[in-house]
């Protein structure tokens, strides 16, 4: 049975001295895993074991530790770590590697061991790492009034910072947009807003208040002027630096966000409209993202994500991002090979940052020549495209690497078989006499043979013997004292040797080949070493190809789908015509119905009605993916399309509980309406998906009318409303900016088709009980809510609910009998004797006898 101590619990004194340094190394580390290295293993000990067997699903044993009983202890594979580490990473653990610093062969005791790195959710930058999507750490730095953000993207080195001066709300709805996962606060935070992120959005928070002091990283910060931002970037890169202990300057300057140089939506909108990943499955493919990902780089990949995600508000840059989309389109012969040649470029960005960190090996080298033997073609490619950015080719890089990285290198750097011939004087010369002795040992083999008789006499080499020469049993005696030949190891079929001379080459073989590995490793280090100088410039070509790579995507999505230029215009007309849906289109099978989305400037608001599934969200999602589009810089699915510059979008599409933070539909609906319309300018696009359906009628009713008008007559947005309260869409003729439209269906036969099309004027019927029966409902409820709606509609008045379940177990005759009676009574009710005359009240029995036959 494994015994469960703690390390806080134990007397330190007894331990042994590997266990000492160990609980001395973990008190610098309480909130990590220690991965330990002996030997070819990583151990565990103490709680750390007991975490990790559980975790990792381990076996958990114990090791003797100078106690009387022994300590609970786990270990994995040195060369097997990475898949542990992503497992513990992926559950909100911290990972330090504390590795050996010496060599054991040399040391006489302990060896000396430390952390070399703490690996945690935002400060990866190993291969594991998904190649489409950025990885990032942040911060926020309260400042009592405001807070500063800043993050980066270690393993690419991009950093970004800004001041935010808002409510915890605003805060998060930030952090979520972004997709941080790791957040380092400092220790005046609100604990309240520590405790919503970390419990409601799993991410891993660090509380800290250290602060970088040193000149080393300056140039990150020097050109923010702002000393909040300054701070706050200093707060981040403190931790970074103490967690990788290694050389990041490939991280580049921090770029300030400014909000008016993009487009801004939260990430409710980003979710809605499906931008990154699918709602249903969380997934991209079906994604907008999906769709326009036709990049042949994962910089290009990662640099569209950037894109969709924070769309751009310059109107120069979008032309010119248009000019050169339809300019690839023209020359597609150049596009092709365009495209191929991208194809043989690798992700110059993480490899800049492993460059720098020191994690590459040679493979990676060799993924850097490819990239950059690739960048005269793309060059000159480039210059026939007249493209107004020019890439360096760095050929001295380039020519280093050809002359020093074999073709297929192994993965350790330890193994030798790096470095070509002829690089190096020294390293061919230990390489020559290595084989010439090698050679020499292959002879051996076969002058033995002759010189003894011995047949099955055979030379072989082991790790603890090194080179023998082995005879089989049948043919021992036939080895005589004069071969000095001395035994070293007797197995059941044979018998092992070694000689004199055998030995003497053997130390020749072993220290040329040991002579080798450590040469080749230390002018591996070297070539890094120099290759490291171009970091900035490699960085300044990645940025420049991922560009490259977008736009070339734009240009094979736009042929493919028949999209079109936009025409921006500085006026507030969005005039979309035959607009689609471009990812409903692509994967629907049936032939898409386009619609027109018209606002002049004279309309601000567009009120729409129509039955469920007949498209009234797509409708609305396919206008802001349509801006979205436009405003990356792609073409846009429509025949034409005018359109101004739009600064925010909103939207509250569909009806969902934020079981996260246990509000209901109804809640949520009012926060994100109160967000929009507090936060909404004239040039903005708000889409409202049926609000106020979340509460009583004449409430959502109300409410939805006073939004409507609210936003008419103060905000001034372009806005699309979706609403099943048809008493809306009499507003047309108060509110001069409001246009009524629907989207239309047809009944035939008391079945409804739902014709996708939307006409201008309003409908007033929501087809709710065909579409009932569209999903199979039975039958007899379906006969049933028809009942019901037709009394509702008759009396035009409020009235009961009827929610008897028994009525769908009566037969037709006690259902019209008992729809009868419901009637008589509120015709009843409906009276006012005291103010009818006796004739009145006469005519009116009367009336009743006949009608009910009474």
């Amino acid at each position: 049975m494994v015994n469960y101590m703690k390390r806080s619990s134990v007397d330190r004194s007894k331990l042994s001295p590997m266990m000492k340094e160990y609980v001395e190394l973990k008190d610098n580390y309480e909130d990590c895993i220690v991965f330990y290295r002996l030997g070819d293993f990583y151990e565990m000990f103490f709680d750390d074991a007991i975490t990790a067997s559980r975790e990792l699903e381990l076996t958990l044993t114990g090791k003797s530790a100078g106690l009387k009983e022994k300590v609970p202890m786990c270990g994995i594979p040195h060369h097997a770590y990475s898949s542990y580490i992503d497992t513990l990473i992926e559950k909100g653990y911290k990972v330090a590697i504390a590795e050996q610093l010496e060599d054991p062969k040399k040391v006489k005791g302990t060896v000396k061991r430390d952390v070399i790195q703490v690996i945690t959710r935002g400060t990866r930058l190993d291969n594991n790492l998904d190649s489409k999507n950025n990885n990032y750490i942040a911060n926020i730095y309260d400042f009592s009034y405001c807070k500063g953000i800043s993050y980066t993207d270690i393993s690419t080195g991009e950093f970004f910072c800004e001041l935010l001066e808002k409510d915890n709300e605003d805060i998060i709805r930030n952090i979520i947009k972004h997709g941080f996962r790791e957040l380092i606060v400092n220790d005046t935070i609100d604990r309240e807003l520590i405790n919503t992120l970390r419990v409601n959005y799993g991410i891993l928070i660090t509380i800290t208040k250290n602060i970088y002091e040193q000149d080393d990283y300056q140039y990150i910060y020097q050109d923010i002027e702002d000393i909040r931002l300054k701070t706050t970037i200093k707060h981040l890169l403190h931790y970074i630096l103490d967690t990788k202990k290694g050389d990041l300057h490939h991280l580049k300057k921090c770029e300030l966000v400014k909000k008016t140089n993009t487009l801004i939506f939260d990430n409710n909108t980003k979710k809605n409209l499906e931008l990154i990943e699918t709602i249903r499955s969380r997934d991209r493919q079906y994604s907008l993202l999906w769709l326009l990902d036709k990049n042949k780089t994962a910089m290009g990949s990662r640099y569209l994500k950037l894109q969709i995600e924070n769309p751009i508000t310059d109107k120069n840059e979008l032309e010119r991002r248009y000019h050169f989309v339809e300019k690839i389109s023209t020359e597609f012969i150049i596009r092709d090979e365009l495209r191929t040649t991208l194809d043989e470029v690798y992700d110059l960005e993480r490899l800049s940052g492993r460059i720098s960190y020191g994690n590459l090996n040679a493979r990676d080298m060799l993924q850097l020549k490819r990239s950059l033997n690739a960048l005269p073609k793309i060059k000159k490619l480039l210059t026939s495209l007249d493209y107004d950015k020019e890439i360096e080719t760095l050929d001295e890089v380039a020519s280093l690497l050809e002359k020093t990285i074999k073709e297929e290198p192994p993965l350790s750097l330890k193994e030798g078989s790096i470095i070509k011939d002829g690089y190096n004087s020294e390293l061919d010369e230990l390489r020559k006499l290595s084989s010439g002795s090698k050679d020499f040992i292959l002879n051996i083999e076969k002058d033995e043979k002759e010189r003894t008789g011995i047949k099955t006499l055979k030379v072989g080499f082991n790790k603890i013997f090194g080179y023998y020469i082995e005879v089989s049993k049948g043919q021992k005696h036939l080895v005589k004292d004069e071969f000095g030949y001395e035994r070293r190891q007797t197995l059941a079929n044979c018998e092992r040797y070694i000689t004199k001379e055998l030995k003497e080459k053997e130390n020749i073989i072993l220290g040329a080949e040991e002579k080798i590995v450590n040469l080749e490793y230390k002018l591996f280090m070297d070539i890094r070493e120099i290759v490291k100088r171009y970091i900035s410039k490699i960085q300044k070509v990645a940025k420049i190809i991922s560009e490259v790579d977008m736009l070339q995507s734009f240009s094979i999505v736009s042929d493919e789908n028949k999209f079109v230029k936009p025409n921006l215009v500085n006026t507030k007309e969005l005039n979309l015509i035959e607009c689609r849906h471009p990812v409903v289109e692509k994967v629907m099978k049936d032939k898409y119905v386009s619609n027109d989305i018209s606002m002049d400037q004279n309309t601000n608001i567009l009120l729409i009605t129509g039955p469920n599934m007949a498209g009234k969200s797509t409708y609305m999602r396919q206008c802001a993916v349509t801006i979205i589009m436009a405003q990356i810089g792609c073409f846009v699915p429509c025949k034409s399309a005018t359109m101004p510059i739009f600064d925010k979008i909103f939207t509250r599409i569909g009806a969902s509980d934020d079981l996260v933070s246990g509000e209901s539909t109804f809640m949520v609906e009012m926060k994100e309406a109160n967000y929009a319309i507090s936060e909404a300018t004239e040039n903005s696009l708000i889409l409202f998906d049926e609000l106020g359906r979340g509460t009583a009628t004449y409430d959502g009713m109300s409410l939805a009318q006073a939004i409507l008008e609210y936003i008419h007559d103060k905000i001034k947005a372009k806005t699309m409303f979706s609403t099943h309260y048809h008493e809306l869409t009499i507003l047309e003729k108060d509110l001069k900016h409001l246009k009524n439209i629907h989207v239309s269906a047809q009944e035939k036969d008391g079945k409804v088709t739902f014709l996708h099309k939307v006409k201008i004027g309003a409908i007033d019927k929501s087809y709710g009980i065909n579409v009932a029966s569209l999903a199979r409902l039975p039958k007899d409820l379906i006969k049933r809510s028809e009942e019901i709606l037709n009394i509702y509609e008759n009396h035009n008045k409020k009235q009961e609910t009827f929610t008897q379940t028994s009525l769908f177990e009566m037969t037709e005759e006690e259902v019209e009998k008992k729809i009868e009676q419901n009637e008589f009574e509120e015709a009843i009710r409906g009276i006012k004797p005291l103010e009818m005359s006796p004739m009145e009240a006469l005519n009116f029995l009367y009336e009743l006898q006949k009608k009910y036959d009474i």
